[in-house]
């Protein structure tokens, strides 16, 4: 399926020569990144994270990456990543302590749609209009946010939380390694544009699987012992009060 039947939103894919300056200044985007930056700011707390968290929202949406992401299915699956497992961290510690709930659910639910969108129909999908594009990047972000609440919460038991992101990472691995010992190339939008970056169709996808695998699984780790030392210190803390 020729790229020119999708319209995607970052728009054409892109060569190496031209990617430098395929910043994405749209206007709508720019507003919304504002709105939600005097949203989260304006609160002290949990003021860095939000920063954070904007800050890997414009990475994503803003900067080459976004076109490079026409192009390099790669690109995708580390746009994906830096969503779920990076920003969406941070924005849900900038949210503070809510009332995160539904931990069984929340897990199911990402999980649902993390692989619902890295299916090859619905990928297709995504790409042929701005509103599914959009759809399928809030919907892995917000279910993203919700997980790491829940995770995150202090008031969430320590297992729970751990299996949580345990769990999370490894459904990630999962679908990480069907898409490094694939075959044959998996997603029609990306079988024209590889060449330009020196990568074959499945040489980019398997490039996909190893990042989705190794990188992305650094920031549940990396929460799982935030929250073992936070636990630790809280029990130390509790052993001192007399």
């Amino acid at each position: 399926m020729a790229q020119t039947l999708y319209d995607i939103y970052c728009g054409p894919a892109p060569d190496a020569a031209s990617l430098p300056w395929r910043w994405n200044l749209d206007p709508v985007l720019l507003a919304a990144l504002a709105a939600l930056a005097f949203a989260l700011l304006r609160e002290r707390d949990g003021r860095t994270f939000a920063a954070l968290g904007l800050l890997v929202l414009v990475v994503a949406f803003v900067s080459p990456l976004c076109a490079l992401a026409s192009a390099l299915f790669s690109a995708r699956a580390l746009h994906h990543v830096l969503l779920v497992a990076v920003a969406a961290p941070f924005l849900a510690l900038a949210l503070g302590r809510r009332d995160w709930r539904a931990p069984q659910f929340a897990f199911a639910v990402h999980t649902l749609l993390f692989w619902l969108w890295h299916s090859p129909s619905a990928y297709a999908f995504a790409l042929s209009s701005h509103a599914a594009y959009w759809l399928m990047q809030l919907s892995l972000l917000g279910s993203a946010i919700w997980l790491w609440g829940v995770a995150l919460s202090p008031r969430t038991p320590l297992g729970n939380a751990c299996a949580l992101l345990f769990g999370t990472m490894v459904q990630m691995g999962m679908l990480a390694a069907l898409l490094t010992f694939a075959r044959e190339p998996l997603y029609d939008a990306h079988l024209a544009t590889t060449a330009a970056f020196g990568l074959t169709p499945l040489e980019d996808q398997q490039l996909a699987g190893v990042l989705m695998w190794v990188p992305a699984a650094g920031p549940y780790l990396l929460a799982v012992l935030w929250r073992l030392h936070a636990t630790l210190a809280e029990r130390g803390l509790d052993r001192r009060v007399p």
